[in-house]
């Protein structure tokens, strides 16, 4: 009688912003980053919700900072996959261009070598976009595979993610060092609503729109440039035009189709609020 081989656990970080309902469906472990407002420091989605986080950037005098997990938030993650049976894992983070998030997962991944395999690979991307690929390599695990077939199922969708997002403001990226190359968008940040975008691992500038209307037809015209797509996804934070946004694509994915997240602490310091997100992978 063949012998069924022990699962491969799925763990990413709080920057994946993926709802905890499916997270929790899918066994996915997430390891918190934390964010700090002055000298408060906080954990992402446990002291602090992303409704809560709105709500307190709305009142507060100073930008908040974010710091990525230390390898010791890894390390105990994998252990529990050790210490549950589990065969192997495969940590998916946020961009390693972007966060140190990377770096400490791979430090973690060395000290359990006597205990668990793991593999950490880098999403080159954030929010959603890294949250759907975990959610894909946990199905992968589910049916399954093993800790090659999941981590090659991640390469492939880290090559056909895209991510295109419009921001109300850019202060947040700017005073949090994110900014990248969309510094281009600085000399007339006042006057228009930008559009980044997810790029080789870095937020780039991608467009300049002159409302915040033509911003969100712009995201659904980036969708339907790249039709078909897999995986639609909306991400906002705190947006009053989410409905908007679901109108504008529903015309060719139904709403119950497309799956919408909260942007959190971690990605909304640097968003700043009100941003909208399209999350997808092209065919």
């Amino acid at each position: 009688m063949t012998e069924t081989p022990a699962p491969v656990r799925i763990v990413t970080d709080s920057a994946c912003d993926l709802p905890p309902e499916m997270a929790e469906r899918h066994g996915i472990e997430i390891v918190p980053l934390t964010v700090r407002f002055g000298d408060e420091e906080l954990v992402d989605r446990r002291d602090l919700t992303p409704r809560q986080f709105w709500d307190r950037l709305s009142r507060s005098e100073v930008l908040p900072e974010t710091a990525a997990p230390a390898p010791g938030a890894f390390e105990a993650a994998y252990r529990k996959a050790a210490d549950d049976g589990c065969g192997g894992v495969v940590c998916i983070t946020i961009s390693a261009g972007l966060s140190a998030t990377y770096e400490a997962a791979q430090l973690a991944a060395q000290t359990v070598t006597d205990s668990i395999p793991v593999q950490v690979v880098d999403s080159r991307a954030v929010a959603l976009a890294q949250g759907l690929m975990a959610v894909r390599a946990a199905e992968r695990a589910g049916a399954g595979g093993g800790i090659d077939e999941v981590v090659r199922e991640l390469h492939d969708l880290v090559g056909r993610s895209r991510t295109f997002a419009a921001l109300d403001t850019l202060e947040n990226l700017k005073k949090g060092g994110r900014i990248g190359g969309a510094q281009a968008f600085l000399g007339s940040m006042l006057s228009i609503k930008p559009v980044i975008q997810v790029r080789e691992g870095k937020v780039a500038p991608e467009s300049r729109q002159r409302t915040r209307a033509k911003a969100l037809r712009y995201l659904a015209e980036k969708v339907r440039q790249h039709e078909p797509v897999e995986t639609l996804a909306v991400m906002h934070g705190d947006a009053p035009d989410l409905d908007e946004m679901l109108d504008l694509l529903s015309s060719a994915h139904p709403r119950e189709d497309i799956v919408v997240g909260d942007v959190g602490a971690v990605i909304g310091t640097h968003t700043g609020p009100r941003v909208m997100g399209v999350i997808f992978f092209v065919r």
